[in-house]
């Protein structure tokens, strides 16, 4: 559900920017994907950045990487770390 177009992290391909300038920085980021009222919350550095209507239905799975570009390049990268899926009971 996000994306970087143009140097800046947005929701899906839309124009609505999270993080301009995402290119070489590090931060936190945090999804909280409510299934049930079908809202969606985007954290960075823990500041609610987005909320938005989520595109799913009540089943998802979560993934991260590089997946595809527009304008392809020879390099494309994605770095992660301290993964943690965290599930309401």
């Amino acid at each position: 559900m996000l994306h970087v177009y143009n140097g800046s992290l947005r929701y899906y391909n839309t124009g609505q920017v999270v993080i301009p300038n995402v290119y070489n920085k590090w931060f936190k980021l945090n999804v909280i994907d409510d299934f049930d009222s079908g809202i969606i919350n985007v954290y960075i550095n823990d500041k609610l950045k987005l909320e938005a209507q989520g595109r799913g239905g009540k089943f998802h799975v979560f993934k991260f990487g590089v997946y595809g570009q527009r304008n392809e390049s020879r390099r494309m990268e994605s770095r992660w770390k301290n993964i943690r899926i965290l599930k309401k009971v």
